[in-house]
């Protein structure tokens, strides 16, 4: 009887430039420390710290229909640092990646390798770019979006409305105007001013290895109902500290603080194993950059 295979084909990807990520050099490259990847429906993205490969593909039929592959060379002078986050930002049909770097940038460009976007979130590595979809109510067919930025010490988070209006602007600029994306990179254009967002300290019990906002909350009991927004955010320490945040979209109300906070021994905690092959310890970057971060809102 023969084998069963319960693995689908969903793409092929075949090209002559991986050898700049390390491919065919040692066994394992994949699974090498500074490669990133971020996988969208037709397109891959794979990133060294001064490199980001976008491979493409189709429905799979074969490897002679292989999508191609574009390079993308961040200019990022050393207050900016590396790359060292990656993610794919899709709002409605609008499709563009979402790069971090090690001085606290946020870069967006387009699948052409067109610069659309860059700036500074906060002085800090960027360890995670997490974009997700947002079902606004189960009875309805609405969606929204938020990208989150985390850092040791911080998290932000961008609305995905502001995103979609910056993007659409691009991509109504780029077609009446061909070319503009590569005149953005040598500076030579204006910019389509920033995309507001908010970032908040969550280093009270030491800095986070990963960290994610999960949803919204309810206010605290003790204090009166308003129109504001509380998100939760839960943090993962480098010593395998999970904390939950309570985290206020206004900045004049009274501090909040740590709702949750549980230390596991380190000695019996697979989370603690878990962590420390999946997150890495990184030294934040010493230089500062010249524009200045936003600060923080409260917890």
């Amino acid at each position: 009887m023969a084998r069963r295979s319960h693995a689908t084909a969903v793409g092929w990807i075949a090209c002559d430039g991986l050898d700049e990520l390390g491919a065919g050099q040692k066994e394992g490259w994949l699974t090498d420390a500074p490669l990133l990847a971020a996988l969208h429906s037709h397109h891959l993205a794979l990133a060294h710290p001064s490199l980001v490969f976008l491979l493409g593909w189709e429905e799979y039929r074969g490897p002679a229909e292989a999508g191609g592959q574009v390079r993308i060379r961040p200019s990022l002078p050393p207050p900016e640092g590396e790359i060292t986050a990656v993610e794919w930002i899709a709002v409605d049909d609008l499709l563009a990646l979402a790069l971090g770097t090690s001085g606290g940038y946020l870069l967006l460009y387009s699948t052409e390798a067109d610069l659309i976007h860059k700036q500074i979130v906060h002085t800090g590595r960027v360890l995670r770019l997490r974009f997700r979809e947002i079902e606004d109510s189960p009875f309805s067919n609405t969606l929204s979006y938020e990208l989150c930025v985390v850092m040791p010490g911080a998290i932000a988070r961008f609305d995905g409305s502001d995103i979609k209006s910056l993007l659409q602007r691009w991509f109504d600029g780029t077609r009446s105007r061909p070319g503009e994306g590569k005149r953005r990179e040598e500076g030579e254009v204006d910019s389509y001013g920033r995309i507001p967002y908010q970032v908040w300290n969550v280093s009270k019990l030491g800095m986070c290895a990963d960290a994610a906002i999960t949803g919204i909350m309810p206010p605290p009991l003790l204090e009166l109902p308003s129109r504001e927004r509380y998100y939760c955010a839960v943090t993962i320490g480098d010593d395998a500290v999970i904390s939950a945040y309570r985290l206020s979209e206004d900045r004049s109300r009274s501090l909040v603080g740590t709702i949750l906070s549980k230390v596991v021994p380190a000695t019996f905690s697979t989370i603690a194993s878990f962590s420390k092959m999946i997150w890495r310890s990184e030294q934040v970057q010493s230089k500062k950059p010249e524009v200045k971060p936003q600060p923080f809102a409260k917890v």
